[in-house]
C-alpha cells in the first residue's frame, strides 16, 4: 500500500488568513521568503498535542486539530531572526520521515502526554533515534502536554480576572504571561471535573533527559541542566507554552549567530560570470 504524505509551509501569522491567500501566491513570491536561520523540530506520538502547541504559540488560541499527515512547516519571526518550526506526524506509518525533518535541527522538542505513560516510552523507543541527523550540538527539551487534565495551576487562564486567554484577547486586554515554573503542583481534578490520573511525573521526564544525554554521548556536567529542559504545558489553556518556546529560542541563539557568520563569511560565486569568462571568442573565418 502506498502512503501519501504532504509538507505544509505556513507562517506564524494566523493560519486562517494564510489559507485565503495561499492559492494566489505565485512562485516569485515564494522565492522571496526569507531563509530560516535555524530549525526546531517537534517529535512525539500521535494525540499528544504537538500541533495544538504550535497553534497556541503562533495564534494564541486553542484549536481542535486532526492528525498531521507527513509534516507541517511554520516560520516564526523572532526579532531579527527567522526560525522554522517543524510539526511532525506521530503515526507510525510516517515514522521514516522523522529523520529527514530532524536533519540539521538545532533544537528538538520531545513531546508526551502527562496522562499517558506509553507516550513517554515511545519517545525513547521510536523517536530518539530519529534525532541522529540533528546537529551535534542540538538542544533537547522534554515536554509533557495536557497538564490541565491533572494540575490546577495549568487550568487557570492567562488573565488576572480569571478569563481565558482567548477571552482576554477579545476584550482587548493584554494576557498575563504564565509562570515560568516548569512544573505546576499536582491535582487530580481536570477542567471537566473528571478525575484523571497523572501517569508521568517530573522525575520520569528528568530521568529520560539523562538517558538522552548518555545516548548522545554528552556529559551532564557540560550540558544544559534538566530543570531547564523539562517542561509541563497545556495547549488548551496556554500554560507554559510561551516560556517553552522563548526559552528554546534563547538557547539556540548562539547557533543562529554562528550560522549567520558562516553564511556571511563564505565566498559566493556568480555562475553567469564564470560561464561567460570561460568562453573563448570565435576566430573569424576569413
Amino acid at each position: 500500500m502506498k502512503v501519501k504524505y504532504s509538507i505544509e509551509c505556513v507562517s506564524a501569522r494566523p493560519l486562517r488568513r494564510f489559507a485565503k491567500r495561499r492559492g494566489s501566491r505565485t512562485m516569485p513570491e515564494l522565492s522571496k521568503m526569507r531563509k530560516p536561520d535555524v530549525k526546531v523540530v517537534i517529535l512525539g506520538d500521535m494525540n499528544v498535542g504537538k500541533t495544538s502547541l504550535l497553534h497556541r504559540y503562533t495564534e494564541k488560541k486553542f484549536k481542535d486539530t486532526i492528525s498531521t499527515v507527513g509534516g507541517a512547516f511554520f516560520l516564526k519571526q523572532w526579532g531579527p531572526y527567522n526560525i522554522s518550526i517543524w510539526d511532525t506526524a506521530g503515526r507510525e506509518q510516517f515514522h521514516g520521515l522523522g529523520s529527514m525533518y530532524c536533519r540539521g535541527a538545532a533544537a528538538v522538542i520531545l513531546t508526551y502526554d502527562v496522562t499517558n505513560w506509553q507516550s513517554l516510552a515511545e519517545l525513547e523507543e521510536r523517536f530518539l533515534s530519529l534525532t541522529d541527523t540533528a546537529n551535534h550540538d542540538c538542544i533537547y527539551a522534554i515536554v509533557g502536554n495536557k497538564a490541565d487534565l491533572t494540575d490546577l495551576q495549568a487550568q487557570v487562564g492567562a488573565t488576572q480576572d480569571g478569563l481565558t486567554e482567548d477571552q482576554g484577547e477579545e476584550d482587548g486586554e493584554r494576557p498575563r504571561v504564565p509562570s515560568a515554573c516548569p512544573t505546576p503542583p499536582a491535582s487530580p481534578v481536570s477542567l471537566s471535573g473528571v478525575s484523571v490520573n497523572k501517569q508521568v511525573s517530573r522525575e520520569d521526564a528528568v530521568a529520560l533527559y539523562g538517558r538522552i544525554l548518555r545516548y548522545k554521548g554528552m556529559e551532564e556536567t557540560n550540558s544544559l541542566p534538566a530543570d531547564k529542559m523539562c517542561f509541563e504545558t497545556s495547549a488548551k489553556t496556554g500554560y507554559n507554552v510561551d516560556p517553552l518556546f522563548e526559552a528554546l529560542f534563547d538557547m539556540v541563539l548562539p547557533s543562529i549567530i554562528r550560522k549567520r557568520t558562516e553564511r556571511e563569511g563564505s565566498p559566493t560565486v556568480d555562475l553567469d560570470e564564470c560561464s561567460g569568462a570561460g568562453k573563448r571568442p570565435r576566430a573569424a573565418c576569413c
